[in-house]
């Protein structure tokens, strides 16, 4: 059995959207590893039962089955270590990755959460649209509401990154590590699914993130989004 990676999808398979897919799929290419990456939508759950849960991302690498890619990233780096994900500072990686699982995936999908049922099929709309309300308690576009005046507070949140990448290209030093991947899979889910500009181009923070979308050949950058580049 060859190595298959499940990530979400929207109605086009190419729209690969989840933030925490988006970690591994840069992980397993910062390891020079190919996989097999087979889209996944919301209420395929019974899909995924071989992994003993319903989310993505599910790495199956031959006989290995791993979820959750926190779980998927150190598996990774124990059974590859060449071209480490957390080279000396597996501690600092966290604190970057749980930094971004509980404030700055809080704040994107304040910002862009009503924008994502357009790219979902039909079936999945629905799904998606009920799952989240009752989520936040209020109807997706209510969550959205006044966006554009909330950008200021968002991109102010984001100075400890901007002050590290004005010292050094990427915020694991001269080149990016499992942080890197972790806070720009979060960028990269609002860039496949919305238009809110979120980084002004003089920001170093856009600086970074083209850095990010340009490795590995473009990996990031030739995925179907949003933004206007």
């Amino acid at each position: 059995m060859g190595r298959i990676l499940y990530e979400l999808a929207g109605a086009d398979p190419a729209r690969r959207f989840s933030p925490y897919c988006w970690r591994i799929r840069m992980a397993l290419a910062h390891k020079g590893l190919e996989a097999d990456c087979r889209p996944w939508r919301f209420t395929e759950g019974q899909s995924l039962a071989f992994s003993g849960q319903d989310k993505v991302p599910v790495l199956v690498d031959g006989e290995t089955v791993v979820t959750d890619s926190w779980a998927i990233a150190t598996y990774l780096e124990a059974a590859y270590p060449d071209r480490p994900l957390f080279p000396g500072k597996p501690a600092a990686s966290r604190f970057v990755v749980s930094w971004a699982d509980t404030t700055l995936n809080t704040q994107l999908s304040r910002l862009i959460v009503s924008d994502i049922p357009a790219w979902l099929m039909p079936e999945h709309r629905e799904y998606f649209r009920t799952s989240r309300e009752a989520r936040f308690g209020m109807t997706l576009e209510a969550v959205t509401d006044g966006r554009e005046a909330r950008l200021p507070g968002f991109r102010a949140s984001l100075a400890p990154l901007r002050a590290l990448v004005r010292a050094q290209p990427f915020l694991g030093g001269d080149q990016p590590d499992y942080g890197d991947y972790a806070v720009f899979g979060s960028l990269q889910w609002a860039r496949c699914v919305s238009s809110l500009p979120l980084l002004e181009r003089e920001d170093p923070l856009r600086g970074w993130r083209d850095r990010m979308l340009d490795l590995f050949g473009g990996l990031a950058r030739a995925a179907p989004h949003c933004d206007a580049d």
